[in-house]
């Protein structure tokens, strides 16, 4: 009976241990799966998927779309003085109001960051710049409401008002005009000469005029307070307020051209039929425009439109031959292409929608795997952004507003990690492995079952509460520490030699109870005073050899608080690491059978030549096994490098420049990112590379031990 509960009491406890044990098998799968899927879409390409195809009325043309999906209203034109605000309705369009102007008056709309301006320029020349979404919707006509108080609707609902130079304006012969942030521009041709007009939208007083021959073709580009002159054979960039910029040679004639948002970057195509990207960097301390990657097209082949997404780097580009293009806009690489009806010859990006215009239909794409224009060159490879010198790596997601550059260069994180974790390793080494050695081979059971504990004791101290420590103390002290820190590192395997040639002298002359163990005593003195004399003494004698004024003087190139270099966030990681390295090794060192060591001592090796050609020969296995785990444990951790650094993502080996890790890197914006952005993606992404790096380091780590360890014994 007995034997009966005994066994059902063991079957039990086996299949709750068995249960138990996969269920931990089954989260982790769910967490691995989980990780895989949210990065997955970076892996997929842009798709369309056909949504709507809604008839135009007769007669009207298309002027301006909006989200008409979504109730945003289409701004149309039948050439009869006013402009007609449809919306869709059952797949129908449906008038909703009318904007009226007397037929005298000059009206176009143009779309500025994703909103529709309607330019409203009177016979005398007054202008105004209106928003369409302040138009009263539904069914309130603009003319019909005069006034609300003692201030009209019209100068209520006006951006910007300003006035044009009225015998030139009733001679025009072409106008156009433009919106940036801060300027709002009117071009106008009269035959004889163009004249670009700006106004500062906050402070209207303010307004410059230049002034072109007719034959040139001029582009002026507001936010970067430029003008571009197109010439048969050069660019010329005019500053609005300094003069000619730069001169740009072409080969052949621009055919064509278009600024992206922001106007930092600009698409144009010659007769030969090329793409060129031309964008702002700057050439010591001028902002110039300079070519930067061509986009490939087919023989023949045209641009005809761009649509840029607000949030990510996706671009579409609309050819010639009905083909809608899929492009990074930082590498230029087209990911995907699909054929579109003929006769379209404009679209336009809202969200995660695509609308193109013909003669005939209104036509509606959503945009799947937006993500997907994410390419490896755009995360791995130097990229020349927007407003920088020279082509770099750069990591810098967040913006102020919409059509920014995101940045998403990988590099600086990598380095960051790998250049902390390396470092920290290379300070924790000498330190575990060093008393591993010493507990595990020389230190007499007692002191060994003492130390042992001890040392394991500090791998319960949370890394947060190290982060916090390094960051209030170490890092106002770096200045003087840094230095104390190098030179007590050279000299203190100096001082131990020294400890160990007097050790044995003067213990001989102790009570032979304090004889094992004094050497303890000895070097723990020893590095007291060496300490003292590092921090005391050192910094002032180093200056004073290197003719420097410190470690500031050594770090003037470099752009991060000396608190918050490598070297700082290294020592607390080599700190935090060094028990979980000590720790494996000093277990694989006294795990060396004795026998092996006797049968060394009895052929009459030394104990310095049985640690060096037995004990470690055999305990090699382990002592690499905890090297690689200990590299894997730096390179994962997170609270002591977000506390620590100044988490600045830089492309730099220098051990004087600060960094940000990976780990850090998720903590800080992962919540902060939109949910399925392509930001959100990067970072699963970067977190499937924390885990695959350390799942093959732990991996690698236990095969190379079981492998060294069957061919220890086997020699």
């Amino acid at each position: 009976m007995k034997n009966q509960q005994r066994s059902r009491r063991d079957k039990a406890v086996r299949y709750t241990v068995t249960g138990f044990g996969a269920l931990v098998l089954v989260t982790l799968v769910v967490l691995i799966t989980h990780l895989i899927s949210q990065a997955l879409p970076l892996a997929l390409v842009p798709a369309i998927e056909r949504e709507a195809n809604i008839p135009l009325p007769a007669g009207y043309k298309v002027l301006a779309t909006d989200d008409a999906l979504e109730s945003q209203p289409l701004i149309l034109s039948d050439g009869q003085c006013q402009l007609s605000f449809f919306q869709v309705a059952d797949g129908e369009l449906n008038e909703v109001t009318q904007y009226t102007r007397p037929c005298s008056h000059a009206l176009s709309v143009m779309e500025s960051a994703g909103q529709n301006i309607i330019t409203d320029i009177s016979i005398r020349g007054q202008a105004r710049l209106i928003p369409s979404r302040s138009i009263p919707l539904p069914g309130v006509n603009f003319e019909a409401v005069q006034t609300v108080g003692s201030r009209t609707l019209e100068n209520d609902q006006a951006m910007v008002s300003f006035s044009l130079p009225v015998a030139m304006w009733q001679s025009k012969t072409k106008w156009q005009s433009w919106l940036s942030e801060n300027w709002a521009i009117v071009g106008i041709a009269d035959g004889k000469q163009k004249l670009l007009r700006w106004v500062n939208r906050h402070q209207p007083t303010e307004r410059i005029d230049q002034v072109f021959d007719a034959s040139d073709e001029v582009v002026p580009l507001g936010d970067a307070m430029q003008t571009l002159v197109i010439k048969p054979d050069r660019l010329v960039f005019q500053s609005l307020r300094n003069g000619e910029t730069g001169t740009q040679i072409i080969a052949s004639p621009i055919t064509w051209w278009y600024a992206l948002p922001k106007q930092r970057s600009l698409m144009l195509a010659d007769a030969n039929g090329v793409l060129t990207r031309w964008t702002l960097r700057n050439q010591q301390g001028k902002l110039v425009y300079m070519p930067t990657y061509q986009i490939p097209l087919r023989d023949a082949e045209r641009p005809l439109d761009i649509a840029v997404h607000a949030s990510t780097n996706a671009m579409a580009l609309l050819t010639s031959e009905h083909r809608l293009l899929f492009i990074n806009r930082v590498s230029g690489e087209v990911v995907s292409d699909y054929l579109l009806p003929q006769g379209v010859t404009d679209i336009s990006w809202y969200g995660d929608r695509i609308y193109a215009v013909s003669d005939t239909q209104l036509l509606a794409w959503k945009v799947n795997h937006i993500s997907g224009v994410t390419t490896w060159n755009s995360l791995f490879a130097p990229q020349v952004y927007e407003g920088y010198p020279e082509p770099g790596t750069v990591w810098q997601t967040t913006s102020a507003s919409d059509y920014q550059e995101a940045k998403y260069s990988l590099v600086p994180l990598l380095i960051g990690s790998a250049k902390a974790s390396v470092l920290a390793l290379l300070i924790a080494l000498p330190m575990s492995i060093g008393a591993a050695i010493y507990t595990g081979y020389f230190a007499r059971s007692r002191l060994r079952h003492f130390l042992k504990p001890a040392i394991e004791m500090l791998e319960a101290v949370p890394s947060v509460l190290i982060g916090f420590i390094a960051a209030i103390w170490l890092a106002p002290l770096a200045e003087q520490f840094l230095f104390s820190f190098a030179f007590f590192l050279i000299t203190v395997p100096v001082i131990l030699f020294v400890v160990a040639l007097f050790q044995r002298r003067v213990a001989r002359h102790l009570p032979r109870k304090w004889r094992h163990g004094s050497e303890l005593l000895f070097t723990f003195v020893g590095i007291i005073v060496l300490g003292y004399i590092s921090m005391a003494w050192a910094p002032t004698f180093l200056y004073a050899l290197f003719d420097t004024q410190g470690i500031a003087g050594l770090a003037t190139e470099s752009d991060s608080p000396i608190g918050k270099t490598t070297i700082v966030v290294a020592i607390a990681l080599g700190v935090a690491i060094s028990p979980s390295i000590y720790s494996l090794a000093e277990d694989a060192i006294s795990g060396v059978p004795d026998s092996l060591k006797h049968a060394s001592f009895a052929l009459g090796a030394t104990r310095l030549q049985t640690l060096a050609h037995v004990v470690l020969h055999v305990a090699l296995p382990g002592i690499l096994a905890s090297i690689m785990l200990g590299f894997g444990r730096a390179f994962g951790e997170t609270m002591i490098v977000l506390m620590v650094t100044g988490n600045t993502p830089v492309s730099s080996w220098s051990l004087l420049e600060g960094l940000r890790a990976l780990t850090a890197n998720l903590t800080i914006e992962l919540p902060e990112a939109d949910v399925s952005s392509a930001h959100y993606q990067i970072l699963f992404f970067t977190a499937c590379i924390l885990f695959g790096f350390t799942f093959v380091v732990n991996t690698l780590a236990e095969l190379l031990r079981q492998r060294l360890r069957r061919n220890a014994y086997y020699d």
